[in-house]
């Protein structure tokens, strides 16, 4: 029996701050403490200042703003039988764009 292809993994946080230690010289702690000031920064910005976060070149994480929905019927696409969908409160998403760097880096 064929075994299938497994999807490859995402890079772990640990690994994250060992390539991160490498990279600039410091050691790993000094690495997990840029990240976490980076996530203090990044979580400030979109919470509670302008609700955008540029990282230059790479991508831009910002808030979008979802509207309401009201209530509505149409055709349920499985059984063809008229349906009700319910209304959806208006909500506040987080997006990322990629920008032209991380865009030519594919």
């Amino acid at each position: 029996m064929a075994k299938k292809a497994s999807k490859p993994k995402s890079i772990s946080k640990s690994d994250i701050l060992n390539a991160l230690a490498e990279k600039t010289g410091q050691s790993r702690k000094e690495a997990g403490a840029m990240l976490e000031a980076l996530e203090s920064v990044i979580s400030e910005n979109v919470s509670k200042g302008p609700g955008i976060f540029t990282l230059p070149g790479l991508l831009k994480i910002y808030v979008h703003a979802r509207p309401a929905t009201k209530e509505r019927t149409g055709t349920d696409p499985r059984t063809g039988q008229p349906r009700t969908y319910p209304a959806k409160p208006a909500k506040k998403v987080v997006k990322v764009k990629a920008l032209k760097k991380l865009k030519e880096l594919i």
